[in-house]
């Protein structure tokens, strides 16, 4: 049987980018990028698509009670903040000095560090 391997897409955002919520109930909102699926092509930012969750007792939390939680949002929704201007961007992709891609941005054409 022939084992079939799934390749990764590339993602215009990566964890730690600073990014505007351009669809959903958050739209408008900005927010920094705490970790990305890449699977699910999902990412999940501080303060966005916050969601109420009930957690039973346990002994390492023996109150239990409701906690506020960020779930994932896809990262279509999403658009990287230009570090220069502030505004969203789309980005783009072109060959570094070392020859590596880089992230640059097609408003101001300055790369993204990251």
């Amino acid at each position: 049987m022939k084992k079939v391997i799934k390749k990764q897409a590339k993602l215009h955002v990566k964890t730690g980018d600073t990014v505007k919520v351009i669809a959903g109930d958050d739209k408008g909102k900005t927010g920094k990028i705490l970790a990305v699926d890449t699977q699910k092509q999902r990412a999940f930012v501080e303060g966005i698509n916050i969601v109420t969750k009930h957690v039973k007792p346990t002994a390492a939390k023996p109150q239990g009670g409701i906690e506020k939680k960020e779930a994932p949002v896809h990262i279509s929704n999403l658009m990287l903040v230009d570090p220069k201007t502030g505004e969203a961007t789309r980005t783009g992709r072109k060959q570094g000095e070392n020859g590596k891609l880089v992230r640059y941005s097609k408003k101001t054409g300055e790369v993204i560090n990251g």
